[in-house]
């Protein structure tokens, strides 16, 4: 019978702390990439921009438009930058445990959806924006709400450029099935299809 000696217990545990913590980096890393990925094929991430320079972009914009950039906030990786009917807004997105989510209040954040991704974060808030468009009275302006907030609507994403054909035929695409694997297309295409499967 051997007995291990604290010292080597604690190197032991200690180096596993290591290697686990590594692993969280590399897993962070990842997903950080992965992300950046999916958000270089919008077409309405626009990267280092500032917060005044997307204030010029939306200004002459209607209610709803967006555009997400780069935080200028050194804890937080992006911001949504957003036209209200108080005019412009930021919005930052926080990233943490490997999931994004909104940046709000302390009691609100609990409550808040997580994403494994910045673009499924923006589609699910487009589609919650285009729904609650569509329910609501046509003719309606969006009041203020308690303590001067307004409601953040995300409808439709200013692009850094003319997007290409194709990809726009992917969103209708993914828009319309989600068994893209079932059309009868070449399996490039469904590849392409698959490489951006958002509807935003």
């Amino acid at each position: 019978m051997t007995c291990q000696s604290s010292e080597s217990a604690e190197s032991i545990e200690s180096d596993r702390r290591a290697d686990n913590n590594t692993r969280s980096v590399e897993s962070d890393e990842s997903r950080i990439a992965l992300a950046m990925k999916d958000l270089r094929n919008t077409g309405w991430y626009w990267g280092s921009l500032t917060a005044n320079e997307a204030k010029e972009i939306l200004q002459d914009s209607s209610e709803g438009t967006f555009l997400v950039r780069d935080s200028s906030q050194r804890d937080y990786l992006f911001t949504i930058s957003a036209m209200t009917s108080a005019g412009p807004t930021n919005l930052r997105i926080e990233y943490k445990h490997g999931k994004f989510k909104l940046d709000s209040v302390v009691l609100v954040k609990p409550k808040l959806k997580q994403f494994d991704s910045v673009v499924h974060l923006v589609e699910h808030y487009v589609h919650l924006s285009r729904s609650s468009d569509r329910t609501g009275p046509s003719n309606s302006q969006p009041s203020a709400g308690p303590n001067g907030t307004v409601q953040l609507l995300l409808t439709k994403p200013v692009y850094t450029a003319t997007p290409p054909l194709q990809h726009l035929c992917r969103i209708a695409i993914n828009r319309r099935t989600q068994r893209v694997q079932d059309l009868p297309l070449p399996n490039r295409l469904k590849d392409y299809l698959t490489d951006y499967c958002y509807h935003v």
